[in-house]
């Protein structure tokens, strides 16, 4: 196999399973932990908005490469087996009838108020620093 297929079939369940955690957060028999990771991971990866804007060089997709993989990876680990096979049928259900995946505006909100509390404490940082 080569690896641009191998690329891409990485990229296929990187999607599949960001969508799985879409359903497992609403899920009865999702731990507790795995929903708030999940809640986090699922709001940012559905959000239109990145944390890293991909138009900075390198920079820019690093969370689409490194962060969100890991932030999934580490999301599926704590979701039960039986669980998580029934919620990724019905991701794999959503994606063959939607063709897409869903959007999630919280990301929005979640992105924005990151930026918001980095810039509040870097201002704080620099006003202290001067005093």
């Amino acid at each position: 196999m080569l690896l641009t297929e191998k690329i891409r079939k990485w990229a296929r369940r990187i999607k599949r399973d960001g969508v799985t955690l879409w359903f497992a957060y609403r899920h009865p028999k999702t731990p507790f932990v795995a929903k708030v990771l999940s809640v986090f991971v699922v709001a940012y990866a559905l959000s239109p908005v990145d944390l890293i804007p991909d138009f900075i060089p390198i920079l820019g997709y690093v969370d689409d490469v490194l962060l969100l993989p890991a932030l999934i990876w580490i999301a599926v680990r704590l979701i039960p087996t039986n669980v998580l096979e029934e919620c990724r049928v019905k991701g794999d259900e959503w994606i063959a009838r939607e063709g897409r995946k869903p959007r999630n505006n919280w990301g929005v909100l979640l992105v924005i108020t990151l930026w918001i509390t980095t810039g509040w404490a870097i201002w704080s940082y620099l006003i202290a620093s001067r005093i």
